[in-house]
């Protein structure tokens, strides 16, 4: 195995630049007013040279304030969005949760977004005809399940787009704070599920400011802040770094 088959996500100097208009015009008058000065604006660099490896099978958690780059650097994985500077590679068939509902279709019911959304992650039909009552049986949505999910609650949200991120046996799964919504019992069925799959040998890559979850569930923890790596390591040492550092 070469240096670099051995890590799933390899992020190499990665800079991340979002444009904010300045001037916001809301009426008429105010567009024609403005029309030549309301494009101002300013650039706010996000992320500032990220180098990141992450092994295959490791399981890393993304921590640190609101604002320093952690669900950029997240979706900049997935390639949602790409960075104004640097590279990332991607070794594996990859799985994201990072936007609730993000890939249904709110007039079709869940088994037809199940359908819809497994198919976006690369399974056949078949494929998916096969996993189907597993996926069902997961979300513990069996009674609504051909139910428009415009229906839905933001956890029966939540419980769907996990059952089938889950299964579509990804090697990588990306996941961004959404398991704070939903009630106790699918959370914890949800953190099984996670260690399940690394110990597995799947790699995860996980979001949340909940420090007990990236105890239980993270060997690995990287601290941004303000756009940089402030701290990477075990998760244990740097989870009391940044407490220490927050209080």
């Amino acid at each position: 195995m070469s240096n670099n088959e051995e890590y799933a996500i390899i992020v190499e100097d990665v800079h991340k630049t979002f444009s904010v208009y300045l001037d916001k015009a809301n009426t008429i008058k105010e567009k024609l007013l403005f029309l030549f000065s309301r494009n101002r604006k300013e650039k706010r660099e996000v992320l500032k040279g990220i180098n990141l490896k992450i092994k295959k099978g490791e399981s890393v958690a993304l921590i640190g304030v609101n604002g320093g780059g952690k669900s950029t650097l997240l979706k900049l994985m997935t390639k949602i969005i790409y960075p104004n500077k640097g590279k990332i590679t991607i070794n594996g068939k990859l799985t994201s949760l990072l936007e609730l509902g993000a890939g249904f279709h709110p007039d079709f019911s869940g088994r037809e977004n199940i359908y819809f959304n497994a198919s976006i992650f690369g399974l056949t039909k078949k494929e998916i005809d096969d996993r189907l009552e597993d996926i069902i049986e997961f979300s513990e949505l069996k009674d609504y399940i051909d139910n428009p999910v415009r229906t839905y609650s933001s956890g029966m949200f939540m419980r769907l787009a996990f059952s089938v991120a889950i299964n579509v046996n990804a090697d990588i799964l990306l996941i961004d704070e959404i398991l704070s919504v939903g009630d106790q019992h699918f959370q914890d069925k949800c953190y099984r599920k996670m260690k399940e799959l690394t110990q597995q040998g799947k790699t995860m890559v996980f979001v949340t400011h909940s420090l007990q979850s990236v105890s239980d569930l993270c060997n690995r923890a990287v601290w941004l802040h303000e756009g940089k790596i402030q701290l990477d390591g075990n998760s244990q040492e740097v989870i009391q770094k940044y407490v220490e550092a927050t209080k």
